[in-house]
């Protein structure tokens, strides 16, 4: 898998420091299965961490762990949804490991539930400020033009699209911020399916994108 589209160093940190959201770690680990070199960036993250933190004196750790723990007290909420699967069963080769976990069969056999005709999308089984979902998309539909209120990540699972950051196929990853408006378009001859994840709903560029996002779920 010829893969040239990678996570930035702050989604990596993020992610080795267990700062993400279920939806967004997820889709990190299902690339991470994909990308040889991602998967070194990260355990070199977490090599480093390791020995930082062996570095840190027994009173700073303290101090650091009651910190964490107040923090956490003043945050809303959240609750970690386990697996669907209690007994493991085969992979479908197209679905990474840490995804294969939550869908219930191949990505053909999902229960899609259309957007608009072209457009449908699966729910991952948790909710959030953002969106955590598989979204499929018809040869030559294009999503609307976008931006973003916080981050958002696609990891392509089958076919490519292309926008205004360049061509994404299997494997690659679009790992993207507030600086980025694009609307991606699908270039393959099969429809092109992403498992996606945002921390925050989208921002519409157009008077007809801000009209439908309610029926869109972003």
């Amino acid at each position: 898998m010829n893969i040239n589209h990678h996570l930035d160093d702050a989604t990596l940190m993020s992610y080795s420091a267990g700062s993400l959201s279920q939806g967004m770690a997820l889709v990190v680990a299902s690339h991470l299965a994909f990308c040889s070199a991602c998967r070194e960036r990260a355990e070199m993250n977490d090599a480093v961490g390791g020995v930082l933190l062996e570095s840190l004196d027994a009173e700073t750790i303290e101090d650091d762990m009651l910190a964490a723990i107040l923090a956490q007290i003043d945050e809303p909420e959240t609750s970690i949804i386990e697996p669907q699967q209690q007994t493991p069963r085969a992979c479908d080769p197209e679905i990474p490991m840490p995804l294969n976990e939550y869908v219930s069969g191949p990505l053909d056999e999902l229960q899609w539930k259309r957007i608009v005709p072209g457009v449908a999308y699966y729910d991952m089984p948790w909710q959030g400020r953002g969106v955590s979902r598989l979204l499929r998309i018809a040869p030559g539909k294009s999503m609307l033009t976008h931006t973003h209120n916080g981050n958002e990540l696609t990891l392509v699972l089958r076919g490519s699209f292309s926008d205004e950051v360049g061509r994404f196929c299997r494997g690659d990853i679009a790992d993207l911020d507030d600086q980025i408006e694009h609307q991606p378009l699908v270039d393959s001859d099969e429809d092109c399916i992403c498992l996606i994840a945002t921390d925050a709903p989208l921002r519409f560029t157009t008077l007809f994108g801000k009209l439908v996002q309610p029926m869109t779920g972003f």
